[in-house]
């Protein structure tokens, strides 16, 4: 790290040691973890190192803990069947870890329907499992590895890929929002598997659009991308649906199968459901739990996110109408290869 980098940090920790309210000094214990400084370098790196900036997006982003009663979220279970049809409908979970010891997260992009519940639902069962990666995860990981552990791999699949996904836009573009002012910097790598053609051709005119050191990090690989994830991951931390060459084995209707890392019944939503659950017994017994709806506010998403967002529903409404005049003619779908 460069010389104009520490003295970034530095410049940081200052500001940072002058906040005097106390909901927001607890509020950055409680997403730091003991990690202050690698905190403030997540922060650093998604405003390409400018003080000000970093300094800004940190404050509101503990504004917004304190607001939406965020360092709660693990206290409040959402009920059991409503959780079970969340899972069959965001297809997300953990699979096991890296080589290197990173958590390894599997999302199911293409078969997500969200479908089953409101989107206050999806958007806390999300956060839940940020904060729940932040503050059990990843602590146990670091403890385990006797070694700093704040950042994960992403696998994502993208098989089912549909012009549907139109229609889920809007709540996807709010948990972006979430994870990009909130959680910088949480991903080491993404990799892409399982991409059918529609996602290569929004890729074409989004790639060019990222920021570099987001584009770095994303690998889009061939079909389930078993042959290097390999390179990085042991075979039993491969998600499901990259374990053979069929794209069908990223079906999730098995809602009973414990192989299947987005399933209710996987170890991982086991344990994090039940982390919830006693977390909330425990908080009952020193005072009542207000009941009612999470609702969350959903910050105004950076300029260059909204542009990303709408040249992807530009694109694909583009794809949708040029599949619709090929059908009209020749009944032709899109080539799904």
């Amino acid at each position: 790290m460069g010389g104009g980098n520490q003295e970034a940090i530095k410049q940081l920790q200052s500001l940072m040691e002058n906040v005097d309210d106390e909901q927001l000094k607890n509020t950055f214990q409680n997403m730091h973890q003991g990690y202050p400084t690698e905190t403030l370098i997540r922060f650093l790196k998604a405003r390409d190192w400018n003080v000000a900036k970093a300094h800004k997006m940190l404050i509101d982003c503990l504004k917004w803990r304190v607001e939406n009663e965020i360092d709660k979220v693990l206290v409040k279970p959402i009920p059991a069947d409503l959780y079970r049809a969340i899972r069959d409908s965001q297809l997300m979970g953990m699979s096991g870890y890296s080589k290197e010891g990173l958590p390894v997260v599997a999302v199911g992009v293409g078969l997500s329907t969200y479908d089953k519940a409101s989107d206050k639902y999806y958007i806390q069962s999300h956060i839940q499992m940020n904060e729940y990666r932040d503050r059990v995860v990843l602590p146990k990981a670091t403890k385990k590895h006797g070694r700093y552990i704040g950042t994960c791999l992403k696998v994502l699949d993208m098989t089912g890929l549909k012009f549907s996904a139109l229609n889920q836009l809007r709540l996807l573009t709010a948990i972006s929002t979430i994870d990009d002012l909130n959680y910088p910097e949480k991903t080491d790598t993404y990799y892409i598997v399982n991409a059918p053609y529609i996602f290569s051709a929004c890729w074409k005119v989004v790639k060019p659009l990222l920021q570099e050191r987001t584009r770095r990090k994303i690998q889009v690989l061939q079909g389930c991308g078993k042959e290097e994830l390999l390179k990085v991951m042991d075979y039993a931390s491969l998600p499901h649906f990259c374990r053979k060459e069929d794209s069908k084995s990223s079906k999730h209707n098995a809602s009973g199968n414990t192989e299947n890392c987005f399933s209710f019944n996987h170890v991982f939503h086991q344990q994090l459901y039940n982390h919830i659950k006693q977390q909330a017994i425990i908080m009952e017994s020193i005072s009542p739990i207000r009941q009612g709806s999470f609702y969350v506010d959903i910050p105004e998403p950076d300029p260059d996110d909204a542009k990303i967002a709408k040249t992807i529903e530009t694109e694909l409404h583009k794809l949708e109408n040029h599949n619709g005049f090929n059908n009209s003619l020749n009944g032709v779908a899109v080539n799904g290869h």
